[in-house]
């Protein structure tokens, strides 16, 4: 039973979003959009509240551990590019790191963003890249300005 029930429920989150795509196919605005983020691997969600603000959550899963990233971004236009935004915000983030040196660590820390989006006009896509430095508190902690890269969603 729980099984029939979680297998309905997904097909109708892909039925859902399926049909929604539809809607924003030959637009390049978008509110919602749900994928993947490289380097390192990441699975990133972005919601506009606003025309020009959004949110993103980003769970970043490597070798060393998960960090969880949340992010406020403010977006302008580029002109005569369509589809094409620049935006950038703060956020913060938590980390849970397993390695050599830091066993069974948890670290917070404040994040920054800059970067480019663009949503395809002709079909439910969007892609960003952006920078993400951050600085990290705790015993053996700082500044790292490795954070960010490529991320590709789909447009629900």
């Amino acid at each position: 039973m729980k099984k029939t029930l979680l297998v309905t429920f997904v097909l109708f989150t892909i039925l859902t979003g399926a049909v929604n795509a539809q809607s924003n196919i030959g637009s390049t605005d978008y509110t919602t959009a749900i994928g993947v983020k490289f380097y390192p691997g990441a699975v990133s969600v972005k919601h506009f509240v606003t025309d020009k603000n959004a949110l993103e959550g980003i769970a970043y899963f490597w070798n060393r551990g998960t960090r969880i990233t949340g992010l406020y971004e403010i977006h302008g236009e580029i002109e005569n590019a369509g589809g094409l935004k620049w935006y950038i915000g703060p956020g913060a983030h938590v980390g849970f790191y397993n390695n050599k040196y830091y066993a069974g660590a948890t670290y917070i820390g404040l994040d920054g963003v800059l970067g480019l989006d663009y949503k395809f006009k002709s079909a439910p896509i969007n892609l960003s890249i952006d920078w993400q430095p951050s600085f990290e508190f705790g015993d053996g902690a700082g500044f790292s300005g490795n954070w960010g890269g490529l991320a590709i969603r789909y447009v629900l």
